[in-house]
């Protein structure tokens, strides 16, 4: 009779460990109930907006005019729409007003801007940083209009010209090497009455980045380049003059 017992007692047993054994695995074949990510808990859905590099940069400007609504787009809401080629795009803007010959007081404003732009490009980074108060501010719609109209009017000949090509020096790496000679043109730019040709020097990098041509990138930094020898000819030319103007005083 114990032995019997015995028996029973170790077929319960077995049957409960197989009972749990079956649970367990049909635990883990059900199909999971965890509750989805949300939109914003989602880091990839957060980033909505996809840079296309087969947009022109007119298109990209107009796009941007055509998403605003009565309020406009925050500065935050425009760096995202831009994505990458953001950077480009705000050089070009503020290279644009310094192109007017013999200009005084604004490449000393838009200089400094231009050179926080150059220096994250030099370190690397996809978009450009600015403080939260910043991105929270809007442009107005009609400014985004007339920055369309005006690039639709007056810039079309750029993009005709430009098109991805010699990405090397328009991506990437190619990003930092650009970054360079806007630092070269910007210095030059601020010097009283020396803005216009470094100005075009600024415009055809900006433009190179937008379009992914590394081919005008590299005719911005020869137009830099050249413009800041130079000076620099002219700057040692004027002192080597003045110390033998000096010397031959009595």
């Amino acid at each position: 009779m114990a032995g019997n017992l015995g028996t029973s007692d170790r077929f319960a047993k077995l049957a409960a460990l197989h009972n749990r054994v079956d649970a367990s695995h049909k635990r883990r074949s059900a199909p999971s109930q965890e509750t989805p990510l949300s939109p914003s808990d989602d880091p990839i859905a957060q980033d909505q907006f996809r840079d296309d590099p087969g947009q022109g940069f007119i298109g990209l400007i107009r796009s941007l005019a055509d998403a605003a609504g009565p309020e406009g787009l925050t500065l935050g809401e425009i760096r995202d729409r831009l994505d990458e080629r953001s950077f480009g795009l705000m050089i070009l803007v503020l290279a644009v007003p310094c192109l007017v010959p013999a200009l005084y007081g604004v490449p000393q404003v838009v200089g400094i801007p231009i050179l926080l732009l150059a220096g994250q490009l030099l370190m690397g980074r996809h978009e450009p940083w600015l403080p939260d108060t910043l991105l929270r501010r809007r442009a107005p719609r009609a400014w985004l209009e007339r920055m369309a109209g005006f690039a639709e009017k007056r810039m079309g000949w750029f993009e005709r010209l430009s098109r991805p090509r010699l990405k090397a020096f328009a991506c990437g790496p190619g990003e930092r090497f650009a970054a360079v000679f806007i630092i070269v043109a910007t210095v030059a730019i601020v010097l009283p009455l020396m803005n216009t040709v470094p100005s075009i020097g600024l415009a055809l990098i900006a433009v190179g980045l937008i379009q992914r041509d590394g081919l005008f990138v590299l005719g911005g930094a020869v137009v830099a380049t050249l413009w800041a020898l130079a000076i620099t000819v002219v700057a040692a030319g004027v002192a080597y003059g003045a110390t033998w103007a000096t010397n031959l005083l009595p």
